[in-house]
C-alpha cells in the first residue's frame, strides 16, 4: 500500500524539517475557526496519496448520503439525522419532523423560563436537575459548564449521571423541591442508571410536593409509552428524541432542554447556528478545502499508518474544559471498533485513544509526559479564550499554547542545553533534552462563544463519521457498550446472594465484596 510506504519513509524524517517545508501552506478556514496542519509527518507526495484515498473511499458520496438522509447506520437500518436538528430549512419530511422536535423543546423552554409553566405549587422553577448518562449527559453538561456565566439570574442547573447514590444526593442538596424541575433524558427509557436516579428523584419530590410531583418532570425519550408508564397516569411533560439521533449526537436535541431553560435564549440559538454553518461548509467545500475531510484523513494517516495509538486534546480555553470528555465518547464510541458492517475484520488500526484537558493547567502535570516520555503522541491545541477582557491573560494563554507546540515539535538538543546553561553538570543537562518530533494541530479562534462551540462540535461529528468511512466501520452503533450492560444485569443476583457468577474470578471477587459488607 502506498500510504504504508510513505509512512515508513517519513517515520525516519525530521518533523522540524518537514514542517519548515510546509510553512507556505495556508491554514484551513471553516465557520468560526482557523486550523493549521503544518506540524505533521506529511509531505506533498503523502498528501496527494491521501487525496486519492479520499476519492477512492468516496468521501464526497458519504457526505452526500448523510445530508440526503440515506441509511448510513446499516446495523439498525437508519439514517443519522442529528444535523437536521440544527438545519435552518430542512426539505425532506423526515428531516422536518426531526427539526420540529428541537423547536418544540425550545418553545417549552421559553414557557418554563418565563414562568408560564410552573411547579405544582404555582411557583416558577428556580432549579433544574438534569438526569441522564453518556450522550444524554456529556453534551448538556458541556454547554452548561461552558456558558455558566450566561444563565438566567437566580437559576440553578445541576447534573446527575452516576449510579453511585451520592451523585443524586449532591445534585438535590439544598434545593427546594417546590421550585425544582427534573429533566430526565433516556432514548430507550430503559437506561438503568437514568431510571434509578429518576426513581430516587421522584421519591424526593413526592415526599415534599405530594400528588403534583409529575409537574416537576420533563422526560425526553424516543419511547413515550415507557415514559408514560413511568409517570403512572400522572400528567407529565414528554419531549421526543427521534430514533435517528444517536445519544452521542443528541446535544442539539430536546435532550439539551435544561440548557435552553437555564441559559439566555441567544446561547442555544447561536450554538445551533454555528453547527448549521459548519454543516454547510462540509456539504459544499471541495475535498481539499473541506476541514472535516482533511481532519478525517489526518486521523486515518496518524492512527493507521504512523502508528499513533492515542491523541491528546489540549483546550486552551476555560469554556472548553469538559470538551475532552465529550469528544472521548463521540470518537471512541463511534469508531472504537475492529469489525465492519459486513461482519469482516478491518485490517488497520482505527480510532486512537483520545484524552486531554485544560491548558494551561495540564502544563503542570501531564505535559511532562508529552514532552519527554519515550512515547510519541500527536496533540491538538484548541486556542480560544473564553474572554478577552484582559489583554495580559489572552497574551499569556496564546504564548503558552504556541510554546508548547513548538517544543513538542522541535525539541531541545544537548548542545542547545549546554550552550544556554553551560554550568550544568552533564547528568542534569542530559535530563533537560527534549527529543521533539511530536506532531500537533492548532485550532484557533479569537474567542470561544456559543456559535464557535456549535461549529466546533459539528466539525468533530463530521470528522468522526468520515474517519469511520475511511476505516470501514459503522460510526453509529455501539455493540461494545451493550455487552457490559447485559453482563451487569446477570451479576446483580450474584451480588444479592441468589446465584453464583459463572466466571471463577468474578465469583471470588463477589465473595470478597459480600464478606466485606
Amino acid at each position: 500500500m502506498a500510504l504504508k510506504h510513505h509512512a515508513d519513509r517519513l517515520k525516519a524524517a525530521s518533523l522540524q524539517d518537514l514542517s519548515k517545508a510546509r510553512t507556505d501552506r495556508p491554514a484551513l478556514d471553516a465557520p468560526g475557526w482557523s486550523v493549521d496542519l503544518t506540524r505533521h509527518y506529511l509531505d506533498a507526495d503523502t498528501e496527494a496519496e491521501l487525496a486519492e484515498t479520499a476519492a477512492r473511499k468516496d468521501l464526497a458520496g458519504a457526505i452526500e448520503r448523510l445530508f440526503d438522509a440515506a441509511i448510513v447506520n446499516p446495523s439498525e437500518g437508519r439514517a443519522a439525522l442529528h444535523w437536521a436538528l440544527r438545519a435552518p430549512a430542512p426539505t425532506h419530511e423526515s428531516t422536518k419532523a426531526v427539526r420540529q422536535t428541537a423547536l418544540d423543546a425550545e418553545v417549552l423552554a421559553e414557557q418554563i423560563a418565563r414562568g408560564e409553566k410552573t411547579s405544582s405549587a404555582g411557583k416558577p422553577f428556580k432549579a433544574i436537575v438534569h438526569i441522564g448518562i453518556g450522550g444524554s449527559d456529556f453534551g448538556p453538561r458541556l454547554i452548561a459548564d461552558a456558558f455558566h456565566d450566561k444563565r438566567h439570574a437566580g437559576m440553578e442547573l445541576r447534573y446527575c449521571a452516576n449510579l453511585d447514590p451520592l451523585d443524586l444526593s449532591l445534585a438535590v442538596d439544598g434545593l427546594d423541591p417546590a421550585e425544582t424541575l427534573v429533566v430526565g433524558v433516556s432514548k430507550s427509557f430503559g437506561t438503568e442508571e437514568t431510571l434509578y436516579n429518576l426513581g430516587r428523584a421522584r421519591t424526593w419530590l413526592k415526599a415534599s410536593v405530594g400528588d403534583g410531583w409529575a409537574q416537576h418532570f420533563v422526560l425526553v425519550t424516543a419511547n413515550p409509552p415507557r415514559a408514560k408508564a413511568w409517570l403512572d397516569g400522572a400528567d407529565g411533560l414528554i419531549l421526543d428524541l427521534p430514533e435517528t439521533i444517536g445519544g452521542r449526537y443528541s446535544i442539539w436535541s430536546a435532550g439539551s432542554v435544561a440548557c435552553s431553560i437555564a441559559l439566555k435564549s441567544d446561547v442555544m440559538a447561536d450554538f445551533r447556528q454555528g453547527a448549521a454553518d459548519m454543516d454547510a461548509h462540509v456539504a459544499s467545500a471541495p475535498l481539499g478545502e473541506n476541514l472535516a475531510v482533511r481532519l478525517a484523513l489526518l486521523d486515518y494517516w496518524n492512527s493507521s499508518f504512523m502508528g499513533f495509538g492515542a491523541r491528546a486534546l489540549l483546550a486552551y480555553s476555560r469554556r472548553l474544559r469538559l470538551l475532552p470528555a465529550y469528544l472521548q465518547q463521540l470518537e471512541m464510541e463511534s469508531n472504537g471498533k475492529s469489525v465492519g458492517p459486513d461482519g469482516e475484520a478491518v485490517d488497520l488500526a482505527t480510532t486512537p485513544l483520545l484524552w486531554g484537558g485544560e491548558g494551561t493547567i495540564g502544563q503542570h502535570s501531564y505535559h511532562q509526559w508529552l514532552h519527554q516520555s519515550p512515547t510519541v503522541m500527536p496533540a491538538e491545541f484548541i486556542l480560544a479564550p473564553g474572554s478577552r477582557e484582559d489583554t495580559e491573560g489572552v497574551t499569556g494563554l496564546t504564548a503558552h499554547a504556541l510554546a508548547q507546540a513548538e517544543v513538542l515539535a522541535n525539541g531541545r538538543t544537548l548542545d542547545e542545553v549546554r550552550a544556554e546553561e553551560p554550568e550544568l553538570p552533564m547528568e542534569i543537562a542530559a535530563q533537560k533534552v527534549h527529543a521533539g518530533g511530536r506532531p500537533s494541530t492548532l485550532f484557533q479562534a479569537p474567542v470561544l462563544d456559543a456559535y464557535r462551540l456549535g461549529s466546533l462540535i459539528a466539525l468533530f461529528e463530521h470528522r468522526t463519521y468520515l474517519a469511520g468511512v475511511l476505516w470501514g466501520v459503522n460510526s453509529f452503533d455501539q455493540w461494545g457498550v451493550e455487552r457490559g450492560k447485559t453482563m451487569a444485569g446477570r451479576l446483580k443476583p450474584a451480588l444479592d446472594g441468589e446465584t453464583t457468577a459463572d466466571d471463577p474470578v468474578t465469583a471470588k471477587l463477589i465473595a470478597g465484596i459480600r464478606t466485606a459488607h
